[in-house]
């Protein structure tokens, strides 16, 4: 049974380590493999400066590749821990394990993954968290298995009780046709041992095919700060639906009662896919936060130095750094939606 003090830490809380899926020829990076691949290998690189890299390869000749790449590209392998398991995909945030902390105990809550709303099969992804726990990869003190569809991109803490949400994505009939958002609300409050939720109603990312992801439009920066994307563009089709985004911002209270400081994130110009001229979601609020630093994607846009000069402000004491994924919204994330932080002593 889950005591009282069990909670949702904040990303910025002390972490063992990061997992991520490397990317395979059976996933969706299959026309780009190489290219993707370039950027999980910056992703290695940085992490291990700053902790422990969990990483997901598809079979034993798949080890021997992500092996090889790390070692040309000097990455520091004493950090790595390669485990093997079938996946349909890369997007760890989304089917990794969400984990509670009760003291200096962590225990999985363990959610079903349903491919954004049935969108893409899912069904190696789904199994992925429990596999990684029988097998003692990964070693929480418990874990909790929900018949709930949720997404670890859907949903962001701010370490005291409150989480970040959107309406759009946690109440679309294709991942809970049964709960309304008072049985959600119900079931995440004691599932996560949330005591507070606030729900975006506007706010979007074109290209972004998760029903908008919170982690794509506003995060916690601190207990009392969120940062957001913001659009100046009055032409952009983004502007009317990140205004009211922020009007609806400005009236959210903390767990106090006290409004949040609110800090606005550049809005990159419009990148779009060349084969089918569809926009793509590039979006500075897609940062992942780790011990000592903060990696933030970048696009080659004339706003990246802001978005970092940005967030530095967010984050005083640790490193901020850019990392280009002008490759991988080319399949529709960013950089959060493709990794998930593990809590002290999980890994």
């Amino acid at each position: 049974m889950l005591k009282n003090s069990v909670r949702l830490p904040a990303e910025w809380e002390s972490q063992s380590g990061v997992l991520i899926t490397w990317p395979h020829i059976n996933s969706d990076w299959a026309p780009m493999l190489t290219e993707i691949e370039s950027v999980y290998i910056q992703l290695s690189l940085v992490i291990t400066r700053f902790q422990k890299l969990l990483i997901i390869a598809y079979d034993e000749t798949h080890v021997n590749h992500i092996n090889s790449l790390l070692s040309i590209a000097k990455v520091d392998t004493s950090k790595i821990i390669i485990y093997i398991e079938k996946t349909n995909d890369t997007w760890t945030r989304d089917y990794g394990p969400i984990t509670l902390r009760e003291n200096n105990r962590n225990i999985i809550a363990n959610f079903t993954f349903n491919g954004w709303g049935n969108k893409f099969d899912a069904q190696l992804d789904t199994a992925l968290t429990s596999k990684l726990v029988e097998e003692k990869c990964l070693k929480p003190d418990a874990i909790n298995h929900f018949n709930f569809v949720l997404e670890g991109g859907s949903v962001d803490s701010d370490g005291t009780g409150t989480l970040l949400t959107t309406s759009t994505c946690l109440l679309t009939d294709t991942r809970n046709p049964d709960y309304n958002k008072e049985k959600v609300e119900s079931f995440l409050k004691t599932a996560l041992r949330i005591k507070k939720i606030l729900w975006l109603d506007h706010g979007y990312i074109a290209g972004d095919d998760t029903d908008n992801h919170i982690d794509m439009i506003a995060r916690f920066t601190d207990e009392n700060t969120i940062a957001y994307v913001k659009c100046d563009d009055q032409e952009d089709e983004h502007f009317e639906a990140l205004a009211a985004m922020e009007t609806q911002l400005k009236i959210f209270c903390n767990i106090d009662g006290k409004p949040y400081r609110l800090i606005p994130l550049p809005f990159p110009k419009a990148v779009y896919d060349s084969e089918d001229n569809r926009r793509l979601p590039a979006s500075y609020a897609n940062f992942l936060i780790i011990n000592g630093a903060v990696l933030v994607p970048v696009y080659g846009d004339e706003q990246d130095q802001h978005a970092l000069a940005v967030l530095q402000g967010c984050f005083p004491s640790r490193e901020i750094i850019g990392i280009d994924f002008s490759v991988a919204i080319k399949q529709s994330g960013s950089l959060h939606c493709l990794t998930m932080q593990l809590p002290k002593g999980l890994l």
